[in-house]
């Protein structure tokens, strides 16, 4: 499909696309604006990427950016939609005075931060959905400027496509002519092969369970918040709604619910960071079907568990394709487990775009609630082999063989998980069983080291790792084999293992307000010894809430008791 669209898009990148005379619809941009920081960019703030920079009355675009994300966001104008949720005209006026000042620094296509194509992408979309503000009480003189800004974009993502470009920029880039041949009055041969283009890719990307290749829970939500306004722009043109994008959309929904808690949070796996609840209950307004979770996503190598209140998420899944890999995680067979509204074991998500110094250590396997051998992560990524200068941040290699069962009886739905990751280093498959009660309140667990057939070297260290919540106080119990579990909400759980444990420091890179500080429960053992490790994670009795000045521990009124939840 893509070598049929590509003689047409050469030759438009050849012969340059006028400007369009006018623009006919407005997408919706169904993102939340927040009037707070609209007054803020009107004070000459502009907070993008995690640092804040006064402009003191200058040009944004003119200034030294602070960092290289800063510059990425400015330039997508994305943070048009907040000065459009302002009920001051003055700061609405301010689109058109910014749009201006980008026009007359970035006239043509460049070198930088504003030409990346997933950045002109993005500045089209915002361009085209906030379109009303900015070219609200302009003159002639700017209309004309803006609209040969957006003919100027266009002709440059053309370009783009024929220049190879692939990634998650090459889908976003397709959106956004998609969109443009909507919004202008453009031929109907381009708008057919835009058309062609965006199917194209969404059949590229999207997988046949709704997943995105690059196993990035975040992409489908990024996705969404722009196929969904694209769906309601052909409607509004009268154009039937292409067949891949109605699909794809019923797809993603269910699979976005796969990801997500009962607290509206979803899963961080594989480059996912801190969710904005309100954003997927927006998203999730437009599920017209209110489809049910998907609980059994092959394809995108996700699994997930459902009894009563619990909710378990587990990673049954390969590595992505290298041109989608940057953002994955060496986090294979990890899992996430929620109560209500309380999630209880986590992974360690990926760190605001701000902090990508902490990504290296948010990818690997020890950042994740699973196993890990010698202090190695199952996946080896190109920035520890000496080749990060010319491979980025992806992945050379990682499991290639994964294996997920689902069974039912005896009151559990049981998940049979493996994966090859360590196979070629040490000679061993890593197998799980994650057992969850009909009722929610138990879940069994078993790890084992199995002998691949390969040379075993003697005596490898390995860890089990358990990242918990922050908000959950976790003691020790039973002779260390044991830890009690205290949630905000006054549940307590109890985790025992048939080895011994030990509570150490973690870190929670998705957070509000940056990196939390938090703990997990750490089972180590050796090859060489305890090759298999069972444990449980099972509700107790509920105890008082917790107050405010510590936590409240209830008296248990049995003797000699054997339950080390007792004797905590």
């Amino acid at each position: 499909m893509r070598k049929a669209i590509a003689l047409p898009l050469r030759i438009a990148g050849i012969l340059r696309a006028p400007a369009p005379e006018r623009l006919l619809i407005a997408p919706q941009d169904i993102r939340t604006g927040d009037p707070t920081i609209a007054a803020e960019i009107g004070a000459g703030y502009f907070a993008f990427g995690g640092q804040i920079v006064n402009a003191h009355g200058l040009s944004p675009f003119r200034l030294e950016p602070g960092s290289t994300a800063w510059a990425l966001q400015l330039n997508g104008f994305g943070w048009l939609r907040h000065l459009r949720a302002a009920e001051d005209p003055r700061l609405k006026a301010q689109a058109r005075v910014l749009a201006d000042e980008f026009l007359k620094v970035s006239t043509r296509p460049g070198v930088g931060p504003a030409w990346e194509p997933d950045v002109a992408a993005r500045r089209m979309i915002a361009w085209l959905s906030q379109s009303p503000i900015i070219l609200e009480g302009s003159d002639r003189a700017f209309y004309a400027r803006f609209m040969e800004a957006l003919g100027t974009t266009r002709s440059y993502l053309e370009r783009c496509f024929t220049e190879g470009l692939g990634g998650e920029a090459r889908l976003l880039a397709a959106i956004a002519l998609a969109e443009f041949g909507l919004c202008a009055p453009v031929s109907t041969g381009f708008q057919r092969k835009t058309t062609n283009l965006l199917a194209s890719e969404i059949a590229a990307q999207i997988l046949a369970d709704g997943g995105h290749v690059s196993r990035d829970p975040q992409c489908i939500i990024n996705l969404l918040l722009d196929l969904l306004p694209l769906r309601q722009a052909y409607a509004a043109r009268g154009i039937p709604v292409p067949a891949p994008v109605l699909n794809a959309i019923d797809r993603m929904m269910p699979m976005l619910r796969l990801f997500r808690h009962g607290d509206g949070t979803l899963a961080l796996f594989n480059g996912m960071s801190l969710t904005a609840p309100e954003l997927v209950a927006t998203i999730l307004a437009y599920d017209d079907a209110r489809a049910q979770p998907l609980t059994n996503a092959p394809y995108s190598g996700y699994q997930r568990l459902d009894a009563g209140p619990a909710v378990l998420i587990a990673d049954s899944g390969t590595i992505p394709p290298p041109a989608f890999a940057s953002r994955a995680h060496a986090g294979c067979l990890s899992f996430e487990f929620s109560h209500g509204l309380q999630r209880i074991v986590v992974n360690c998500g990926d760190p605001e775009i701000s902090r990508a110094n902490m990504r290296e250590f948010a990818r690997a396997t020890a950042a994740h609630s699973t196993l890990v051998i010698d202090d190695t992560s199952s996946s080896k990524f190109a920035i520890h082999t000496g080749f990060g200068n010319w491979l980025g941040d992806q992945i050379l290699s990682g499991p290639s063989h994964v294996t997920a069962q689902r069974l039912h009886g005896d009151g559990f739905t049981t998940l049979r998980l493996s994966h090859n990751g360590y196979d070629s280093r040490f000679g061993f498959i890593h197998a799980r069983e994650l057992s969850l009660a009909n009722d929610g309140e138990l879940l069994e667990g078993r790890d084992a080291l199995e002998d691949s057939g390969r040379r075993v070297p003697d005596g490898l260290p390995y860890v089990l790792r358990f990242h918990l919540h922050p908000s959950i106080e976790a003691s020790l119990a039973g002779e260390d084999t044991a830890a009690v579990l205290d949630l905000p909400d006054g549940d307590r759980w109890l985790f025992q293992a048939d080895a011994a444990i030990t509570l150490e420091p973690s870190i929670l890179f998705a957070a509000s307000g940056g990196p939390r500080p938090t703990t997990q429960i750490v089972i180590a053992s050796n090859s060489a010894g305890q090759t298999v490790i069972h444990w449980a994670l099972r509700r107790r009795p509920t105890r008082p809430t917790r107050a405010k000045t510590g936590p409240a521990r209830e008296a248990d009124p049995k003797s000699g008791s054997d339950d080390p939840a007792a004797q905590s």
